[in-house]
């Protein structure tokens, strides 16, 4: 199982990293699978109920590393943390398969109550450079986080989403094909920016009230002066 884990990791990272030009390179320098390593030896003293040492080779691979993976979360297969400095994943994070994440990314909490507080990070998901994806929510299945979003709802599969709070962006599907990969989760190909579409229909309903304003000032009927 351990030969499989390094072994698939090793592939993804070479397959979806050009900077990656071996095998050896990435086990010997690529930090977001030395942080992997780490979380696979303290999780599987967390499952066995050795808390305090699993917490401590946590410790040791946030050390190492700069990435801070609670024991507790759990992690699917082909994990890609890229750059990693600076990554927080949060105790009772759930992560599926090949989900890409990059450096300052937090997978955080909102409650200080027990129980599920982070949150569930669906297969092939991306999530860009500083953003932060909080609470006890749901990343569907190959959603885009952009860089430095700030994420605090439900995110449907397939749904790109950017800026502060996170708003949806329109993409041109590509149907029959997989989700094309977005570096740093952000849309580079000219997609508007949702607030900005905001603001533009704003001013488009704003320009629709003054017209009715002045054709009902123009048909109102003038009133006559007083009579002396």
């Amino acid at each position: 199982m351990a030969f499989m884990f390094l072994s698939e990791t090793v592939r993804a990272y070479r397959e979806r990293d050009p900077a990656a030009r071996s095998a050896l390179e990435v086990i010997l320098c690529y930090p977001g699978l030395h942080a992997l390593l780490w979380h696979r030896m303290a999780h599987a003293l967390w499952r066995r109920g050795l808390r305090l040492p699993g917490r401590f080779l946590s410790h040791l691979g946030r050390f190492f590393t700069g990435i801070e993976i609670h024991p507790g979360a759990q992690i699917g297969r082909r994990l890609m943390i890229d750059h990693g400095m600076g990554v927080v994943i949060g105790e009772t994070t759930e992560i599926g398969d090949d989900v890409y994440l990059y450096h300052q990314v937090t997978l955080g909490g909102t409650s200080t109550a027990r129980g599920k507080r982070h949150p569930s990070v669906r297969s092939g998901v991306i999530i860009g450079a500083g953003a932060k994806v909080l609470g006890a929510i749901t990343i569907g299945e190959n959603a885009r986080i952009g860089a430095n979003a700030v994420v605090v709802q439900d995110v449907p599969a397939g749904t790109t989403v950017v800026g502060i709070p996170a708003r949806p962006v329109e993409r041109r599907a590509s149907a029959g094909r997989r989700p094309a990969f977005d570096a740093y989760g952000t849309p580079c190909d000219g997609t508007p920016d949702p607030l900005l579409c905001e603001i533009e229909g704003l001013r488009g309903e704003l320009a629709e009230l003054e017209a009715k304003v002045a054709r009902l000032a123009a048909e109102r009927p003038q009133r006559q002066p007083a009579a002396e």
